[in-house]
């Protein structure tokens, strides 16, 4: 077959075979970290991502459109639902971010956490976030509809090294000027470390090819004068 092949064709050929690296994606960053915001809350989305020297101009998109802002981050003061959506950025030297959703309720109540999926040993953090930051008072939170930590004033629920046990559906409760309220519930994933999961499962399979082609040999004991 080569022997049919100009040299021009193998090389057209060859060309077609091999790419560029592909850029590294630019990367969409919430401040402060929350995806999921009250009307009147205010967010920054910040890309991250490589520039030219003298250029940091970033496209920014949202739910495909583009949007005219052109600096490196991008402010949402006094959200509304309206603002919920896809949003996405590219720096000079970046490929385009995978999307970041936002969302945007209309309520009292409200739970917020930094990420929803989280692997084994990871922390989960969650929030009881009132809307215009009211006063709430006596909070607790609820995983799968069991109470778990309770206080009297606001504050963030943490658990520092999520097990599998720890993933399911939240919620958290509490009082607004004497109303006993609740926020919607949410799921959390807590999912296995892949790379740790088939490094294990490599090494396992590999001994157990090992023990089929005979490959396994027994260690003995120097002192055993056994036959």
């Amino acid at each position: 077959m080569w022997q049919l092949l100009s040299p021009t064709a193998l090389l057209l050929l060859v060309s077609a075979g091999t790419h560029a690296e592909d850029p590294p994606k630019s990367v969409v960053i919430l401040d402060p970290p929350w995806d999921r915001l009250l009307e009147k809350d205010s967010v920054t989305l910040k890309c991250q991502g490589a520039y030219p020297p003298g250029d940091d101009s970033t496209e920014w998109r949202w739910n495909g459109t583009l949007i005219s802002n052109k600096a490196s981050s991008y402010s949402i003061t006094d959200a509304t639902v309206g603002n919920s959506g896809e949003y996405t950025c590219k720096t000079g030297l970046s490929a385009q971010s995978d999307p970041l959703r936002l969302e945007v309720y209309k309520g009292w109540l409200l739970l917020q956490a930094p990420r929803w999926v989280v692997q084994e040993g990871e922390s989960i953090r969650l929030r009881c976030h009132t809307w215009k930051n009211i006063t709430i008072q006596k909070v607790q939170y609820f995983q799968n509809g069991m109470g778990k930590k309770f206080s009297h004033q606001n504050f963030e629920y943490h658990i520092p090294n999520a097990t599998l046990k720890d993933g399911g559906s939240y919620f958290c409760r509490g009082i607004i000027k004497n109303y006993n309220l609740s926020s919607e519930a949410v799921k959390v994933t807590v999912q296995v470390d892949t790379g740790l999961y088939f490094s294990v499962r490599k090494v396992l399979r590999s001994s157990k090819e090992d023990w089929r082609n005979g490959k396994v040999t027994w260690s003995r004991d120097p002192q055993d004068k056994g036959g």
